[in-house]
């Protein structure tokens, strides 16, 4: 792995991440109704750094090997989608618009775990956690949406 590669990786990891401080949970988020099986706030950060970290190492690990650019076109996409569910779901608010994001993005980052499989077996294996992650974010999107029906349906009330 070039190392510089894995900083250009990092750097629009962090962009897609830099979203969380520019949309804020803040009170909307505490008011609504969340399951009980919501992770603890200090979660999300030791969560997304670490995950972030796994996600650029594995970019990395594959951008200049033959025949990734499908992978590394995927990976661009999962990113992308990594920086837009924040502020759908705490800047517009739209938790159904979301759950459609958020949706998007585990398919995406699936098949984006299947395609650094092919080119890199460690690759592959670093996006096993953000792939349960999103599967816990999406969980939690649908049980927050299902929890505030009204919230969801009419996002400026």
């Amino acid at each position: 792995m070039i190392y510089i590669l894995f900083i250009v990786f990092l750097a629009a990891c962090v962009a897609a991440g830099s979203t969380g401080a520019l949309f804020p949970p803040g009170e909307w988020y505490a008011k609504l109704a969340k399951p009980r099986w919501t992770p603890p706030d200090w979660v999300f950060p030791v969560a997304w750094t670490t995950l972030y970290l796994c996600i650029a190492a594995a970019g990395a690990r594959v951008a200049m090997l033959p025949g990734a650019g499908l992978a590394m076109a995927f990976w661009a996409l999962q990113v992308a989608l990594n920086g837009l569910w924040t502020p759908v779901f705490f800047g517009l608010r739209r938790i159904r618009l979301a759950m459609i994001v958020v949706g998007l993005l585990w398919v995406v980052v699936a098949f984006t775990m299947v395609l650094l499989f092919l080119q890199d077996t460690v690759a592959g294996l670093l996006f096993a956690p953000y792939l349960l992650w999103v599967t816990i974010a999406s969980a939690l999107n649908f049980s927050v949406m299902r929890l505030n029906p009204e919230v969801a349906a009419k996002p400026d009330s």
